[in-house]
């Protein structure tokens, strides 16, 4: 008896499954309803500004990096911008930094990439090609008190600029 109860069961199963799938809707319109506006998408990812493909020099050249490298909420210590020609490239060394944890924000602007590497001795701390109209955070934490060297460079004329602050 439960066996024929069973096999009851399949069939207006199968029935109820049949019958439901035959189902369809029709609008007004005679299309499909449009996607809900409120669906989005994931991993969009926007054009970069076309004006952030032009070099600048001079005060244009401070607006954009203070743009690029937005307020950090620890205390800022080293920071610096340029421009750099086809294949030059341009080292430099931060303040001495206090041992701690630091963030250190690198941006460009061109059509290009620019490198960006920081060092402290012999240790690359980070070693970065970042595709321009793009900034970068990186985390870096020094056990005591020392000295960074930061070099950047390009293949194609570029601008650069990065910031040290303590988190």
């Amino acid at each position: 008896m439960p066996q024929r109860l069973a096999r009851a069961a399949v069939v207006i199963l199968v029935v109820l499954s049949g019958s439901l799938s035959a189902c369809e809707y029709t609008y007004d319109d005679g299309g499909r309803p449009d996607a809900s506006p409120t669906s989005t998408a994931g991993n969009v990812v926007l054009p970069p500004d076309p004006a952030l493909e032009e070099t600048v020099t001079g005060e244009a050249l401070e607006e954009w990096a203070k743009m690029a490298l937005p307020e950090s909420q620890g205390q800022s210590f080293y920071s610096s911008n340029g421009y750099l020609n086809p294949g030059e490239s341009k080292s430099e060394q931060t303040v001495q930094l206090p041992g701690g944890t630091y963030a250190v924000t690198l941006a460009c602007r061109g059509t290009r990439r620019v490198t960006f590497k920081v060092a402290l001795g012999e240790a690359e701390l980070v070693d970065l090609t970042l595709g321009c109209a793009n900034a970068r955070v990186s985390v870096v934490q020094l056990e005591k008190d020392a000295i960074l060297s930061i070099t950047v460079g390009s293949r194609s004329d570029a601008n650069f600029a990065y910031r040290v602050s303590r988190l």
